[in-house]
């Protein structure tokens, strides 16, 4: 009978989006690791590719890299990731620590890098929230808040950040960003998406000080302690500099609150007992780091906008094949529909008129 590594790999000596001899050379020339080495992909990964690698010896590691196919311009970059994480290692930020960057198109055709890997748990579904007490639930939402509120006063300058992006214009660079992503990857019609679009930019508060944006802050971006600490922060591909309060929107964005029936179609894992409502977790970050809520519902709405526009290029990858045989495939038609409710959330969220 073959082995689960064997049955994935094709005559050539690779599997979707790994060169394994050249990889594992790669490898084995950064650290002590026991060859041959194992990949398999982790399902749930909606962008980038991530890998788990496991060597002779059964030591972890995980590799990122790009998906499949042809990018968009600007995305997927892997020396940004790398260089966000090797420049957090020695503050009090958790990020997993990293093993190496290869920029190398010989080994893999695209950059990849590789990092150690981190025990815990992702709670990326209800399935995983119920395996964990309501105690460690709420830990959990305590302990995410305060994680975000150490990125947030993390001084860029002394950890060599300080050039990774603009302060300023943070959502005028975002609102042209993602405007253009969705006109590049867009698979149907949805005008109301411009609308949000003028409208957020009509609206735009005030910019509060630059700080590290993560750009994707989740419960499922995160690697948990069962208990309830974040282990870890992953997945810095749209890290930037620029609005805080836009990761606090996205947070919140991402979070099924059941008081709020209205929102986009994420899984119900956080209605469970012992997580926080949105309104809480908002007021645990107003409290840490002293700020005004007044902004909160506009980015809400900009992080429903954004989304809108990332799962759209999710939806338009899959459609061409570039996230790789997942173990765990997304329904596409649901993951089609829930972007323009997320779209809509925004447009109610900023009080303007919907079909819906």
């Amino acid at each position: 009978m073959a082995t689960a590594r064997e049955a994935e790999v094709n005559e050539q000596g690779k599997i979707e989006g790994i060169d394994i001899d050249r990889v594992s050379a790669w490898m084995a020339e950064r650290t002590p690791l026991t060859l041959p080495l194992s990949f398999k992909l982790i399902a749930g990964g909606r962008s980038n590719m991530t890998f788990t690698v496991t060597d002779a010896a059964g030591r972890r590691f995980v590799l990122r890299r790009p998906p499949l196919g042809k990018l968009l311009p600007s995305a997927h970059d892997m020396a940004r990731e790398h260089r966000l994480m090797s420049a957090l290692a020695d503050t009090a930020v958790p990020v997993p620590r990293m093993l190496g960057l290869c920029q190398d198109p010989a080994v893999n055709e695209r950059d990849f890098y590789v990092m150690h890997f981190l025990d815990g748990v992702v709670v990326r579904d209800i399935e995983v929230g119920r395996t964990l007490t309501p105690q460690a639930r709420k830990l959990m939402c305590h302990s995410l808040i305060e994680t975000l509120c150490t990125l947030h006063r993390v001084d860029v300058d002394a950890i060599g950040l300080g050039n990774l992006a603009k302060r300023e214009g943070y959502v005028e660079r975002q609102l042209k960003r993602w405007s253009g992503q969705w006109e590049q990857s867009r698979t149907r019609d949805l005008p109301l998406f411009d609308t949000v679009r003028d409208a957020l930019a009509a609206r735009m508060p005030p910019q509060s000080p630059a700080t590290i944006a993560h750009g994707d802050y989740r419960l499922s971006n995160c690697m948990m302690d069962p208990a309830g600490p974040v282990v870890g922060v992953l997945d810095w591909e749209l890290c930037t500099l620029g609005e805080p309060m836009a990761d606090l929107g996205g947070l919140l964005g991402y979070w099924f609150d059941p008081s709020d029936p209205g929102q986009g179609g994420d899984p119900a894992t956080t209605g469970l007992p012992g997580f926080l409502t949105q309104d809480e977790m908002a007021g645990l970050y107003a409290d840490s780091m002293g700020v005004s809520l007044a902004s909160v519902d506009y980015y809400r709405a900009f992080a429903q906008w954004r989304l809108a526009s990332i799962g759209e290029g999710v939806y338009a990858r899959y459609l061409g094949g570039q996230q790789g045989s997942q173990d765990e495939p997304i329904d596409l038609e649901a993951y089609k529909a829930s972007i323009p409710r997320r779209v809509e959330r925004a447009a109610r969220l900023l009080g303007l008129k919907t079909s819906a």
